[in-house]
């Protein structure tokens, strides 16, 4: 049997994995090339400086990777204008010349079974005229984050404008994804908000894989007491997660081990929350390798009040044996059980209350260590995701010969 033909369109270069989605779409790719099944043609934004630094890694996604020319970064007030657009703000940022000609240029040279978008996002830069199945890969439900954020937000003028994009983004989600054969979501549960929101009878859900290789297991350590996120620090259900711990559930727990530490690893942290040198609370930025920045920790804590999709960050740290608490938008779409796999807790009572718990108990540490990493082995390694995600490409291509 000849190997599908992919074009797999990434409106962000993969590297360094430094965040979820990147760690995801990475390890999609990776399965889907080792499995020999399928042809990959990677395109995504690039200088020529990152395609020399990570040959090596792309050449592990993909047969043939296309790039073009990234923009600069823009300042927050000069992206003040993409407001006024009817797009979503972060969809009118992908929207480049630059990123629209490259995916029209090859998508018209040349004949491929599927085309892949990664992110709805992406979807700004399809082709009005696109031969062959098209698949949309959903990272979250992306007009739920902003309305969560619209509620949460701390003053009038921000749920204002959280709730205008919020609207933006539904429309958006609703219009575009109904033009692709399949739509690829990252939980039975985000399948069904597509389904019962926008009337989708295209979407098919994927479990959330992890390398287990790479986040190989060990034990809980008994060292000093020490806590630990991981997360883009510039993504803002992030930041307000770990301003919420700090502010209102690391008083609580530093009252009671006034000795315990809170390390926050990931990239770009806002500098008004790194110049306040919270007791006992320190922020590595960005990092080579998360692994031997939170091995040494008693809980690995999920504070999230928004989000969606599903945190691969959870599931990296139940397979590195790094017992979890987390809030249930933390936890939100991953098939775990509280108190056998991890500890939810929500609001800082909570949150303060089980993160002491898991510092205090080593017995508990281990029970909920070696549960969470056997269910990550059973059913979530990145090859298991994969192979669904193959099986994905394989019906639509099917679906679009059937309607030809």
């Amino acid at each position: 049997m000849s190997r599908l033909k992919v074009a797999f369109i990434s409106p962000v270069f993969l590297f360094p994995a430094d965040a979820g989605g990147k760690i995801r779409t990475g390890n999609i790719l990776r399965g889907l090339k080792e499995s020999g099944q399928f042809d990959i043609t990677l395109l995504s934004p690039a200088t020529g400086e990152q395609q020399r630094e990570w040959q090596h890694e792309l050449g592990r996604l993909c047969e043939r990777f296309i790039d073009w020319m990234p923009s600069p970064p823009r300042p927050r007030w000069r992206r003040a204008p993409d407001l006024l657009s009817s797009l979503p703000i972060n969809v009118a940022a992908d929207r480049t010349p630059a990123a629209v000609a490259a995916v029209e240029q090859v998508l018209a040279a040349e004949r491929f079974d599927v085309a892949v978008f990664d992110f709805v996002h992406a979807a700004v830069l399809r082709p009005e005229t696109l031969s062959g199945a098209t698949v949309c890969f959903t990272h979250n439900v992306e007009a739920e984050i902003f309305e969560r954020h619209a509620k949460t937000a701390a003053s009038a003028p921000l749920r204002w404008l959280w709730s205008g994009q919020a609207r933006k983004m539904r429309r958006f989600e609703r219009a575009e994804l109904a033009r692709f054969t399949r739509v690829v979501a990252v939980s039975e549960r985000d399948a069904q908000m597509f389904a019962k929101q926008d009337g989708l009878t295209t979407v098919r859900a994927i479990p959330t894989g992890v390398d287990l290789d790479f986040f190989s297991w060990q034990p809980p350590t008994d060292g000093a007491p020490t806590v630990v996120f991981t997360g883009s620090m510039d993504w803002e259900a992030n930041v307000d997660g770990i301003r919420f711990y700090i502010d209102e559930v690391w008083p609580r727990v530093r009252a009671k081990r006034p000795d315990a530490q809170l390390r926050v690893v990931g990239k770009n942290p806002p500098l008004g929350l790194v110049q306040r040198n919270e007791p006992g609370v320190s922020f590595t930025g960005f990092v080579d390798d998360v692994r031997r920045h939170v091995r040494d920790a008693q809980a690995f804590v999920i504070p999230l009040r928004v989000g969606g999709g599903t945190r691969i960050k959870a599931f990296e740290a139940m397979a590195m044996g790094l017992p979890v608490v987390s809030t249930s938008i933390g936890i939100e779409g991953l098939d775990v059980v509280h108190g056998l796999h991890f500890l939810r807790a929500d609001g800082a009572d909570a949150l303060a209350e089980a993160t002491l718990q898991l510092l205090a108990d080593a017995e508990l540490r281990l029970s909920l260590s070696r549960a969470a990493r056997e269910v990550v082995e059973a059913r979530f390694g990145h090859r298991v995701a994969s192979d669904v995600f193959g099986r994905i490409l394989v019906e639509a291509v099917d679906a679009e010969g059937a309607a030809a």
